[in-house]
Formats: C-alpha cells, sequence, structure tokens
C-alpha cells in the first residue's frame, strides 16, 4: 500500500510507522477529505494540546502522521489552514481506507468536544477554501466527501520484553538508536483503534492523550458540558498484545512495500470492529 506526500512522491505506508528513524509508536490519523472543516477543526485542537515537544515527554518515542483522501496537491493548503506540525499524506485511491474498514457516510452526528468554532463558521471556511482551489483546476480534488476516518497506534510488537532489553543493555530508546540501526525494521502491530461512525467523529482530545500515555486530559473548551462527556466517554478499541480481541483482531504486523495488499477484510457499515489479517 501507498501514500503520496506533498510532492506527490509515493512512499510504502509501512514507513510511516516502521523503520530506520521514525519513532516506535506512531499514531496515524485518518481524516476525511482535505476541505473538511470539521476535521480541519480536530487537526487544530490536537495539535495544540499535543505538540512536538510533548511528545518528547512520553516514556516510549511517539509521533504523529496525518492521511487525507484528496489530492496530495492540497497538503501544503491543509497545513496553512490548520497549522499542523506533522507530516500530511493523501491514498487519494482510498485503498488503505478500505482495507481498515473506514466507512463511508454523511451523517453528521453530535457536536463534539474538539469542535470549538461554530459549525457555520467551519462550513463557510471550508467552502472558501474549495473555491479558491478553481483557479488551479483542484476544486474537485479534496477527496470523497462521503469518505470518514479515524485513529490507529502502531507500537513493536514485543514493547514491553523489548524495553527491558534495552533498559538491560543501556541502550537507547528513540529514534536512530543503535539496536534499532542493527535490527532495521521493528515488527509493528496496531494496539488500539478508533473508526468514525459520523463526519464529526474522531476520538476525543482526553482519549488520545490518556492511549499515548500523557500525566495529564488536557484543557477543555468553554462548553463545560461537551468537556464533561469528552472526558468520561472512550470510542477506541484497545488490543491485547497477541494482537487480537474479543471485538477486534485487527492485527498489521507490516504492510508489503511493493504496494501489496493489506488484507481481505473489506469495510463494513455494520461492523465499526472491522477484521483485517496482514502478512508481514
Amino acid at each position: 500500500m501507498l501514500v503520496l506526500d506533498k510532492d506527490g512522491k509515493t512512499r510504502p505506508f509501512k514507513t510511516l510507522y516502521s523503520g530506520p528513524n521514525v519513532a516506535r509508536r506512531v499514531l496515524i490519523i485518518f481524516i476525511r477529505h482535505f476541505f473538511c472543516g470539521n476535521c480541519q477543526e480536530y487537526i487544530r485542537t490536537l495539535t495544540a494540546s499535543i505538540t512536538e515537544d510533548s511528545l518528547l515527554t512520553l516514556h516510549v518515542p511517539t509521533f504523529i502522521a496525518i492521511v487525507g483522501c484528496g489530492s496530495p496537491s492540497l497538503i501544503p493548503m491543509y497545513q496553512e489552514a490548520t497549522n499542523c506540525p506533522f507530516p500530511i499524506y493523501a491514498d487519494p485511491t482510498k485503498k488503505l481506507y478500505d482495507e481498515l474498514g473506514m466507512m463511508r457516510t454523511l451523517s453528521m452526528g453530535p457536536r463534539p468536544e474538539y469542535q470549538r468554532r461554530g459549525t457555520m463558521l467551519g462550513m463557510a471556511q471550508s467552502v472558501m477554501q474549495s473555491l479558491k482551489q478553481i483557479k488551479g483546476g483542484k476544486l474537485l480534488q479534496g477527496g470523497d466527501y462521503q469518505q470518514v476516518g479515524g485513529e490507529f497506534l502502531f507500537e513493536p510488537v514485543g514493547l514491553p520484553e523489548y524495553e527491558r532489553k534495552m533498559q538491560a543493555s543501556g541502550g537507547i530508546l528513540g529514534n536512530g538508536s543503535e539496536l534499532g540501526e542493527q535490527q532495521g525494521y521493528e515488527e509493528k502491530k496496531i494496539t488500539w483503534c478508533h473508526r468514525m461512525k459520523n463526519t464529526r467523529d474522531h476520538a476525543e482530545i482526553p482519549e488520545i492523550r490518556e492511549v499515548l500515555g500523557f500525566d495529564d486530559i488536557g484543557e477543555g473548551g468553554k462548553d463545560k458540558k461537551r468537556w464533561s462527556k469528552a472526558l468520561s466517554e472512550r470510542k477506541g478499541t484497545a488490543l491485547n498484545t497477541g494482537g487480537t480481541s474479543a471485538a477486534t483482531s485487527l492485527k498489521l504486523g507490516g504492510v508489503s512495500e511493493d504496494g501489496g495488499s493489506i488484507g481481505s477484510g473489506r469495510k463494513s457499515h455494520e461492523n465499526p470492529t472491522h477484521t483485517t489479517s496482514v502478512a508481514a
């Protein structure tokens, strides 16, 4: 499976979460089309709460990457609109969305806590962004308006044991460690995931902070009722160390670098805990 960067260059999806100079844990966020005001607000709220510097305080080196379903030529516009410091990629074919079980819907659902700007303002900004792309011929390149995304956390398969070995040998935990250089690709799998059920259904910021291992939940917006709900509600599914759970047996040991299939599963509107098996 392949993704494209802002210059339109392809790279294996696997390289976003595995390989030399890649953090040991990577949270990959799949957004909707590049003009979606709801997702833009999510990225703004998320990156205000979780900065690159704050990720450095976590026990395990962690990073974030974002994937959208539109043309890679719109990535610079998206980065500017959201002030996002993390890398953004594109999957205009939506093959990753399909194989990882993300659904298509236009249902808005309830307003989330992370949407701190007014709905009408967000819609107006989305329309203005798309209209500005008419001159460049990119008006229809934002992506599938019905496609929704989700969040997937990739971690080493043997994380606890691996860390004990590193600590015993005095090794370095982090990017570019000597052990990492010697071993090359470290096998990773999805240990937690959430798939959106409507167009405003990203996992709330307190849940993301909790999953990543922050000691605090962050700060909420002005709406106390929505913030209270965000604190108590958990949308994602944690997978056990064997890569399976009663609800979800999604396991991602690796993605073939030649663009091979992730698995045989197909997306389902009825089954948000979609099952996908992956061969390394």
